[in-house]
């Protein structure tokens, strides 16, 4: 049963189980509305319409890079703050233009500034790294333990960690973030 339903959701992620669309008229007839393009295209209808912020994701993942920050960038202007952290993760990553840290640490700026702890904790490191805005450790760790005042887990063990940067990410992306004299 669970394949079954996979498949399906699957299947219409990708618009392939939709059976073919018209506009006649009276509408629209049975609108792929399941499917990733069908939300890209309605990015600018009025009113914003929060079920798109659910497309992102899977978007991104599937290497649809270019769809994903246009749903992300639209959600996140829109104030849909857990669209935010994907924002930044697709400035930092870059995989549809070039990385830009500054970018990312903005957009985890702008989610701290609204009270959240998920921004708080990202900013924090931003800080602390020194990446995408100047390096500055006091104010890191300030933002580190605001987010573990709010129950952020990551940012408790963080700073029982001594703020070092380094115990809170994967080693694979650690070498990203290293400073070197060269």
């Amino acid at each position: 049963m669970n394949r079954i339903v996979l498949t399906v959701l699957t299947a219409s992620l990708l618009g392939c189980a939709a059976p073919a669309f018209a506009v006649d008229d009276d509408g629209e007839l049975n609108p792929q509305s399941l499917t990733i393009d069908y939300w890209v295209k309605k990015l600018d209808d009025k009113p914003f319409n929060q079920m798109i912020c659910v497309y992102g994701y899977p978007a991104a993942k599937m290497g649809w890079h270019e769809a994903a920050r246009k749903i992300f960038q639209k959600c996140s202007q829109e104030g849909v703050e857990m669209a935010m952290p994907w924002m930044s993760w697709t400035e930092e990553n870059g995989y549809d233009r070039p990385s830009d840290p500054a970018k990312a640490a903005e957009w985890d700026r702008r989610l701290a500034d609204r009270g959240s702890k998920i921004g708080s904790f990202n900013y924090g490191q931003d800080l602390l790294r020194g990446r995408g805005t100047p390096e500055d450790a006091a104010q890191g760790r300030a933002y580190i333990d605001k987010a573990a005042g709010a129950g952020d887990a990551a940012a408790r063990d963080l700073a029982a960690h001594g703020y070092d940067w380094r115990s809170a990410t994967p080693s694979a992306d650690v070498e990203r973030y290293e400073k070197y004299a060269y």
